[in-house]
């Protein structure tokens, strides 16, 4: 791949400053981790999430139709390839991107899979009847798991084992998002849950329908496999960069609480909208600190 020029050092303080401010406003649980972060991995990881944050925005574009939508995000991730390739950007988001792909030497195919995966949300039959669980594992893989293994790549590690346990990690994450957002993705007329757990649980998901009658045991269900994924976490964080192990450990910690809080409050994710308080975030940032600061281990 050809070598970009040097970045102006003015412009590109600019561009990540752009990222951060996206970040911090749309990246609800994932920014209190980024946090705890020096400095140069914070950037990379705001520009990544600045990037997807802007797919993900075309993906859900309700006003504009699914071919539109498609042509968009196409053009993003061609405008992404190019400054990858060297061209030079007068878009803050990519102009940050492409400092952060080359400084951290992050696959540029990953950037590609990211892309993908937001697509599938715009295509009906690859979401909205998932069959298998295997089936919504490769949707979690693309929306998820290559997310991981890109912020890995910002973290620092040296053992191949953490590309496996990150990808697992990833659908731990996105197990908990489907969890937490049953109700909104179905107003959507997206339903992520394997046809073949709804059928076991005989639960129809649908918009505007009461919460279904069994509709608690499917979710402690999907939460149970969500539960085992997150074990990868305790093998992940012993071979991540001692200095990013506080973030990880504390995005790790924010998500595994919001699931049990969805669990706690007998999963009923249909009347209400499950969320960690700015306290309880601020809670898991706190010790994230102390951990980093004072070099204090700390376990999955």
């Amino acid at each position: 791949m050809p070598t970009a020029p040097p970045l102006n050092p003015i412009q590109l303080a600019h561009a990540y400053a752009v990222c951060r401010g996206i970040a911090r406003r749309a990246a609800k649980n994932f920014y209190f981790s980024f946090l705890v972060l020096p400095k140069e991995k914070r950037n990379a990881i705001c520009a990544v999430y600045a990037f997807m944050r802007h797919a993900d925005d075309l993906s859900d574009d309700a006003s504009l139709p699914y071919d539109e939508r498609r042509q968009k995000l196409a053009q993003w991730l061609q405008n992404a390839q190019q400054v990858f390739a060297g061209t030079i950007s007068d878009d803050p988001v990519l102009y940050a991107l492409a400092d952060a792909q080359q400084r951290f030497s992050i696959p540029v195919d990953l950037f590609d899979q990211l892309v993908s995966g937001t697509s599938m949300d715009l295509e009906p039959e690859s979401y909205s009847q998932f069959q298998t669980f295997e089936q919504l594992y490769r949707y979690c893989y693309y929306v998820a798991s290559v997310v991981g293994l890109v912020c890995i790549r910002i973290f620092g590690y040296r053992d191949a084992r953490a590309e496996s346990l990150a990808e697992r990690l990833g659908i731990a994450f996105q197990l908990t998002n489907v969890i937490r957002d049953v109700k909104e993705d179905a107003a959507l007329g997206r339903v992520y849950i394997p046809q073949e757990d709804l059928a076991r649980f005989n639960v129809e998901i649908k918009p505007g329908v009461p919460t279904p009658v069994h509709a608690s045991e499917l979710l402690e269900f999907e939460a149970q496999r969500a539960r085992e994924f997150y074990a990868a976490a305790t093998d992940l964080l012993p071979l991540i960069d001692d200095d990013s192990r506080p973030a990880l450990w504390a995005l790790v910690t924010i998500y595994r609480q919001l699931l049990e809080k969805i669990a706690e409050g007998g999963y009923d994710v249909f009347t209400k909208r499950v969320k960690l308080s700015f306290g309880e975030k601020l809670s898991v940032l706190a010790k994230a600190w102390f951990a980093r600061i004072f070099v204090r281990p700390l376990t999955a």
